[in-house]
């Protein structure tokens, strides 16, 4: 095998260490929360000896940054309308948040616990509500809603009540209720 055919390869064995080691990150964080997060014990759940893990990632909060950045290649759902994008956002962020356990609210809380984790999370936060900013363009594009719509605030209008009532409150609610979230938000 020619070096281009290595470096072109995709899923080598980096990409197995990093998806291994993620995947451990996630199962340690739900099962322990931040504070029983350790490089050692990511290591020893991965199968990947912890002198590759400290030279990667260094830390834990490193782990985690690299956790939140997983999903590079995420964007909302074209569904055709506002209403039908906010309602498939609020589903995935329902799913996100009620699964169990749920790596979401784990990696939350940890937010609290580290300026590290905080910061994490407000990079990761920020590049969602960015990408999320699409579904108003496109209803803008569509004629949906007027030209000066502000997308941020519409897709916090979609999504706050279900981060309020599920990770503030710990009050269950139904995937309907995400639902009528999404469609209060998309008259604004």
């Amino acid at each position: 095998m020619t070096e281009t055919d290595r470096a072109s390869r995709p899923g080598g064995r980096s990409a197995r260490v990093r998806a291994d080691v993620l995947a451990a990150v996630a199962a340690e964080l739900t099962e322990h929360g931040y504070d029983g997060l350790s490089i050692d014990g990511v290591a020893a759940r991965s199968g990947v000896h912890r002198t590759t893990v400290y030279r990667r990632w260094k830390t834990v909060a490193g782990l985690l940054v690299d956790l939140l950045q997983t999903d590079d290649d995420w964007a909302p759902a074209d569904t055709g309308s506002l209403e039908g994008d906010l309602i498939a956002l609020n589903r995935e962020v329902y799913d996100a948040l009620t699964e169990q356990p749920s790596v979401t609210q784990a990696v939350i809380a940890a937010s609290f616990r580290t300026p590290e984790a905080a910061e994490a999370l407000t990079a990761f936060w920020a590049d969602r509500y960015r990408r999320s900013a699409a579904v108003v363009e496109r209803a803008i594009a569509r004629g949906e809603v007027p030209v000066r719509t502000n997308a941020h605030e519409v897709v916090v209008a979609a999504t706050g009540p279900l981060y309020h009532q599920l990770v503030l409150l710990k009050q269950p609610l139904t995937r309907a209720a995400a639902d009528r979230y999404a469609r209060l938000a998309s008259g604004m």
